[in-house]
């Protein structure tokens, strides 16, 4: 069977092979935010199923393409949807995207996400920094006995999310007309959204956002040395703050409304670097 690290250097020497496109930033675009990639110029497509041992999405609002191309004048490698453990993928596989882009050269990665708001001061519609998470997934992609890319086996998560680019993302904002706030993400595994008992929890916890990803693709770009900024949009309040029942198409739609925004903030801090 072939290993974890040669399924990682098989990855990447393939799409080394079909485009000479040298990304240093990758950005990973949530439920709803793959129009974000419209907006990269001399794009190169490349179907997910294309590529040796990548996970295929299936969720909503996931198109499962990975797009190179140019943003700003910055040279990036953008992936049209995630996959998540609910769809049946191992923390690893889940990760497993991370772990190629660092190995194509990607140094710094912004990660989108839609979450529901457990802090009633983070409304739906609004773009939120991701400060700090609360892993509540139950599993950690470092389980294991094999390492690759140089990773670090016990990663210091102190500053997960990069403090200089989280300064920029807010200046960006104020640039853009708006405040960027910054909050805590509870990740849960999902699929079935959380109970009201489980958000009560979350709050006690210090948590201001919930959703099913980017936790483990943070504790995987940490331990091998990329910069994070991680950027979520609420979709709505969190189960049992309104009363109202939860669905994804309600999820789906918030995020059409937003990305607009989020492109325009993603291309002001790209601009930045």
């Amino acid at each position: 069977m072939e290993s974890y690290g040669r399924k990682i250097d098989a990855a990447a020497l393939w799409l080394k092979d079909k485009t000479d496109i040298r990304p240093e930033i990758g950005l990973v675009l949530g439920s709803g935010l793959g129009a974000v990639a419209e907006k990269i110029r001399d794009a190169v497509v490349i179907p997910y199923t294309d590529i040796p041992a990548w996970p295929h999405s299936t969720a909503p609002g996931h198109k499962g393409r990975l797009v190179f191309g140019t943003i700003a004048g910055k040279r990036v490698v953008c992936m049209q949807g995630r996959v998540h453990g609910y769809e049946g993928y191992s923390p690893k596989e889940v990760t497993f995207p991370v772990q190629v882009l660092k190995s194509i050269g990607v140094k710094i990665l912004f990660l989108t996400n839609a979450s529901g708001s457990v802090n009633t001061e983070y409304l739906p519609g609004e773009i939120v920094c991701v400060s700090d998470h609360i892993n509540f997934t139950g599993s950690n992609p470092l389980v294991g006995k094999e390492s690759s890319n140089g990773a670090k086996r016990f990663p210091d998560m102190t500053h997960a999310y990069d403090p200089a680019l989280m300064d920029l993302a807010e200046r960006c904002a104020l640039a853009e007309g708006f405040r960027l706030k910054r909050g805590v993400y509870i990740g849960f595994s999902g699929p079935s959204y959380e109970t009201p008992a489980e958000i009560r929890m979350a709050r006690v916890f210090g948590a201001d956002l919930v959703g099913m990803s980017t936790v483990s693709e943070a504790i995987v770009a940490n331990s091998v040395g990329m910069r994070i900024c991680a950027l979520s949009c609420v979709a709505n309040f969190a189960a049992g703050i309104t009363g109202d029942a939860l669905t994804e198409e309600e999820v789906l739609d918030s995020m059409e409304r937003v990305s607009s925004r989020l492109g325009s903030l993603l291309r002001s801090i790209l601009e930045a670097l």
